[in-house]
């Protein structure tokens, strides 16, 4: 019973109707056409799947706001030229920070605020022709935020050094593949024993 109250306070248990926000299922904000998850991005020589930012707000206002939220978020989805189509959010407590996800034709945006701390964090996937850094501008003009940090990561890179490994796998005798690890930083490739 708790599981099931718990989810019902979160706006998640479909089999009753919540006091927390309703999923937006309007029409899809089409601003350009669904990009199939499968087709990969080549950019500057680099194949990957999409980009994945993670971004950071500090000092920011009306995290608490959940009608300066969607509309933020919509205005992020534009401003990318991705495709809505859905979106959910509610308060953590009445009245105090939002979580929410805003699902994309080709990705995702996400998030968390902590208004009491002028703090949110929001998790954006994008693939296709969607221009996910197009948001950031978006969200530090919507919150009025002091200081943004964003980090990138192009999800999927090594898609094609982990192909040849795991076409050479297969002819092997070997049964199972090395562990690549890829360090960021120093952007060296360290093989695991």
């Amino acid at each position: 019973m708790a599981f099931n109250d718990t989810l019902f306070q979160l706006g998640m248990d479909l089999t009753r109707s919540s006091t927390t926000q309703k999923e937006d299922l309007g029409t899809p904000s089409s601003c350009l056409p669904v990009v199939q998850s499968s087709n990969f991005i080549e950019r500057d020589g680099i194949k990957f799947a999409g980009t994945h930012l993670v971004i950071d707000l500090f000092g920011a206002k009306h995290l608490g706001d959940l009608d300066i939220v969607r509309t933020a978020l919509k205005s992020c989805v534009e401003a990318a030229g991705a495709t809505l189509l859905h979106s959910h959010l509610h308060h953590t407590i009445p009245g105090k920070g939002i979580n929410g996800v805003a699902v994309l034709g080709d990705g995702h945006i996400s998030l968390h605020s902590w208004p009491d701390a002028g703090y949110a964090a929001f998790d954006v996937f994008m693939g296709g022709n969607a221009r996910p850094h197009a948001i950031v501008d978006v969200l530090r003009h919507a919150f009025s935020a002091v200081d943004v940090v964003v980090k990138e990561h192009k999800r999927g890179e090594e898609i094609e050094l982990m192909s040849s490994r795991l076409a050479k796998a297969k002819q092997s005798t070997v049964k199972r593949a090395p562990v690549v690890r890829i360090n960021r930083t120093a952007k060296a490739r360290v093989r695991a024993a």
